[in-house]
């Protein structure tokens, strides 16, 4: 993909700092990952101070998406296949 401007998101928080956006993902849902800086995800290199949480539910990715300018936002979008690579990470809780 390389884009996520080009594809099909939901924001489900924007104008937040980074910790509310983490801590946000690891309250509000049960399938939730750690990964550190630099994750490819979509094609995309996440970067944040870690630790990085992605949640996963209903086929769908959660993340916190720096855009360098814009702020910290939680977007949501649905996967293919980055879902099965992020399953062997670590698990939080």
């Amino acid at each position: 993909m390389g884009c996520i401007e080009l594809m099909e998101y939901e924001i489900l928080l924007s104008d937040i700092t980074y910790k509310e956006g983490r801590e946000f993902i690891r309250r509000n849902f049960k399938e939730v990952y750690e990964v550190e800086p630099g994750y490819k995800l979509f094609d995309v290199y996440l970067i944040g101070i870690p630790p990085i949480f992605v949640g996963v539910e209903d086929g769908h990715i959660i993340f916190p998406y720096v855009k360098p300018c814009h702020g910290t936002f939680v977007l949501k979008i649905k996967d293919g296949e980055d879902i099965g690579r992020l399953v062997k990470k670590k698990r939080v809780g």
